[in-house]
């Protein structure tokens, strides 16, 4: 059997959003069970260099739907970065899930050798689709998920491996 494109980026996107969304739902409870303004947490970081949770879940959503409306040849959905809270942040992965749905594994099968330009340091990068997606796409995305994952395991929200990984 083989993998398509559209299996290889849009459920494997959706199931990870999902499980961003399920580790915020118990940061937002350990919040409040601790008597935590839930801004300490969304603004929190791992290291004063490093972005804090609230942009590591903005650019995870943003790598997903790129990824997704870049193989599919559609409009990138725009989203704008103003999101503070646990309720808002979940708000946003709730609309990256809802693009992706919209679009059908027909229009992402095939991209394995379609041309993708992104830009990096500012310029303008062609990859083919297959290349884009597990060597760019995917990194970013997981990257992205797994340091908001560190940040509130760093700061006592009790989560684990699970967790992350989400239900199979």
């Amino acid at each position: 059997m083989t993998l398509s494109m559209y299996q290889a980026s849009a459920p494997r996107f959706t199931h990870m959003l999902k499980s961003l969304s399920a580790i915020l739902d118990k940061a937002k409870a350990h919040a409040e069970a601790k008597k935590i303004d839930q801004l300490v947490l969304t603004s929190s970081r791992l290291y004063p260099d490093m972005l804090a949770l609230t942009n590591q879940v903005q650019i995870a959503c943003d790598s997903a739907k790129g990824a997704v409306a870049r193989l599919a040849g559609v409009e990138i959905p725009k989203h704008e970065d103003t999101e503070k809270t646990f309720d808002e942040l979940k708000a946003r992965i709730a609309k990256t899930l809802d693009f992706i749905a919209t679009v059908k594994a027909a229009q992402i099968d095939g991209s394995d050798d379609k041309e993708v330009v992104i830009k990096l340091r500012g310029v303008d990068t062609p990859l083919k689709g297959m290349q884009y997606l597990l060597g760019f796409a995917w990194p970013n995305f997981y990257f992205h998920v797994a340091t908001a994952y560190n940040i509130l395991r760093h700061n006592g929200v009790e989560i684990g491996k699970r967790d992350f990984l989400g239900a199979a």
